[in-house]
């Protein structure tokens, strides 16, 4: 190790390569997002990235995920990314840094805070004044706190990504470009290595890149390895050949097939890159002489909560809760074919650290456990939103409530008898993302985003109508990352508006976190009812508190918190993904652990979970 005086991390163009401390070198590095592995999980992925052969590390920051209100700030237990970075820097991992502000990832409006949506006339990822002025806002928090850690002041971050993917995206704004590249030269000096990254489409690299700031690209496995670099090449002619993303696998979305990728496949596109002397990152890893490598991903994780985003290709395609990607390290970090795969090629082109490659957590098969109902979710309104109901002429946005995530309810009267079926219908792209309809609070049916927006009904006036509306994740990647939730036109009953809404905003998860349903009196039993309704149950750990999955036979579609932890989104009717993954530190050794099930559309008769020792997929939609 240098002497922090004598440390630096540089291009050479001359040469074609990256020099830290004066000599050529090349990363491989691998992609793994803090925010998706619980905290207590942090060592174990990253000591298994090191045992694979890679140098270097790549971290998101996920704005939104830290600061949750303007100006409220939360960098303490799971978020606490200083610890993770000096965790990375104990177990010798280098970092390529990409703080956004905008990142992708599949995360909830690309890492962006939905509150950004609460200024009237802002214009995402432009040089917005509205816009500009949060974004500098949270880079003096941010930033300052990333400066130590750089490579030259002694820590172990090489490079630092501005923005992420911007030639992808409609604005093409260079303005909003320099002033992000004079932010960050403030904040972190004038010695740190600054890059982008785009695909190697010739708009995207024209929109995406600008002086000052090293252009790289990002490309899979199936791609010309040569032609991708030329992409590289006819932007920086001089300089280290760096693929920023390669993809190691794919996500999932709800609806779709599970994604999978060849190992062998994978291995034979990583071998072909590290020949060419490029670094690389698993999404993305850079190598050791001339050109850096990177995977996206080596390690995926979960989406915990509400934080899977989304994309819009032709419809919305909201992303599942888990993210294994099936990357090298599974979601529960346990090492695969392709891992090993990956760690041969490496030991092709450089030394494998010494010892064993740690072993998969151990996993435990709890077995299957009984829930009861405890009550629906109409009848404890006062439970879920203790504020009361906001009255609103015509609906309002889940923004015009300043409610980031979750649920809204939506409650009206039918305003004249309706007795033969009338039609219930939201204008087109109106409802974002999923309206679970009930009349006299009996569940009708679902109206969902792009696809069924009309009901028929029937009653007489003065019946009651009420609309849970869901937010699935906002949009991460395109042209509309402005993504607004709820009710986002007014509902028709054939063809006339209804009006006068009472609105719920409902706090599900502050509840559940101060012990309600299992710290209530229990609410009267209301029968077979179907629709939203919550369910609990308990189950005792046998003295150990071991990672789990979690299978829903019989269930439609909702959420999952054990001990007050949300543990995300099932949709078991849809898939591909049937079961959700339980960490076992959220788990009590030896004592009673808490569960309560949000069931959107109907329980099985016999509501009952199944703990198993494996996830499980259905390819057959």
């Amino acid at each position: 190790q240098a002497s922090p005086s004598a440390r630096s991390f540089q291009l050479d163009y001359e040469h074609n390569c990256f020099r830290k401390d004066g000599v050529p070198f090349r990363y491989i590095s691998g992609s793994i997002h803090y925010a998706r592995v619980p905290r207590p999980a942090w060592r174990d992925r990253l000591l298994k990235m090191y045992m694979s052969g890679l140098s270097t590390v790549q971290v998101y920051i996920p704005w939104n995920y830290h600061e949750t209100l303007p100006g409220v700030y939360d960098f303490t237990g799971n978020r606490d990314v200083e610890a993770f970075l000096d965790l990375t820097a104990e177990l010798g991992l280098l970092v390529i840094l990409r703080p956004g502000p905008y990142i992708c990832a599949e995360w909830e409006m690309g890492g962006l805070p939905a509150w950004l949506l609460w200024k009237p006339d802002i214009i995402l990822r432009t040089s917005n004044p509205a816009y500009l002025a949060a974004v500098d806002s949270w880079l003096h928090i941010l930033l300052p706190k990333i400066k130590p850690r750089l490579y030259h002041q002694g820590g172990n971050i090489i490079s630092v990504q501005v923005e992420n993917e911007y030639g992808s995206y409609y604005a093409c704004d260079y303005g909003y470009l320099r002033h992000l590249l004079v932010s960050f030269r403030a904040l972190l000096g004038s010695e740190v290595l600054l890059f982008t990254t785009d695909s190697t489409r010739v708009e995207e690299l024209r929109c995406g890149t600008l002086q000052g700031l090293y252009a790289t690209v990002d490309f899979g496995p199936g791609s010309n390895v040569t032609e991708a670099f030329g992409a590289q090449r006819r932007v920086e002619p001089k300089g280290p050949l760096v693929n920023s993303e390669y993809y190691t696998g794919w996500l999932d979305y709800w609806g779709e097939a599970h994604a999978s990728t060849s190992a062998a496949w994978v291995a034979r596109g990583l071998e072909d890159m590290l020949q060419l002397g490029a670094s690389i990152n698993m999404q993305v890893v850079s190598w050791l002489r001339a050109q850096p490598l990177g995977e996206y991903m080596f390690h995926g994780g979960t989406n915990f909560a509400y934080w899977s985003g989304a994309d819009y290709k032709d419809q919305y395609k909201p992303v599942t809760t888990s993210y294994d990607y099936d990357a090298p390290l599974s979601e529960a970090g346990d090492p695969t074919e392709k891992l090993f795969a990956i760690r041969t090629v490496i030991s092709k082109f450089q030394p494998l650290p010494v010892g064993p490659m740690p072993p998969a957590t151990p996993k435990y098969a709890y077995g299957w456990v009984a829930l009861r109902k405890y009550a629906d979710l109409l009848d404890v309104l006062d439970v879920l939103c203790p504020s009361g109901p906001i009255q609103s002429q015509f609906p309002l946005t889940f923004e015009a409530l300043k409610q980031a995530h979750g649920f809204v309810v939506y409650h009206t009267q039918l305003p004249w008898d309706v007795p033969v079926p009338a039609t219930l219908d939201a204008p087109p792209h109106s409802i974002c993302d999923r309206g679970y309809v009930m009349l006299q609070k009996e569940y009708r049916g679902t109206l969902e985003r792009d696809k069924q927006t009309t009901l028929h009904v029937t009653g007489r006036a003065g019946d009651t109508l009420d609309i849970l509306l869901e937010n699935m994740g906002r949009i991460s990647f395109g042209a509309n990352t402005s993504d607004f939730k709820g009710l986002l036109g007014n509902l028709s009953l054939n063809s006339r508006p209804l009006s006068n809404w009472l609105i719920y905003p409902l706090a599900i998860d502050t509840a559940v976190q101060q012990g309600w349903p299992h710290a209530a009196l229990p609410k009267s039993n209301s029968g077979g009812r179907v629709g939203p309704a919550f369910y609990t149950g308990t189950f005792e750990t046998p003295g150990i508190a071991w990672d789990t999955f979690v299978k829903f036979p019989g269930w439609s579609k909702g959420l999952l918190w054990i001990n007050g932890f949300n543990l995300g989104r099932y949709w078991t009717c849809r898939g591909p993904q049937q079961t959700l993954f339980v960490p076992g530190s959220v788990l009590h050794a030896g004592r009673l652990n808490n569960i309560t099930v949000l069931e959107l559309e109907g329980a099985p008769p016999t509501p009952l979970l199944h703990f198993l020792d494996r996830p499980l997929y259905n390819r057959t939609l």
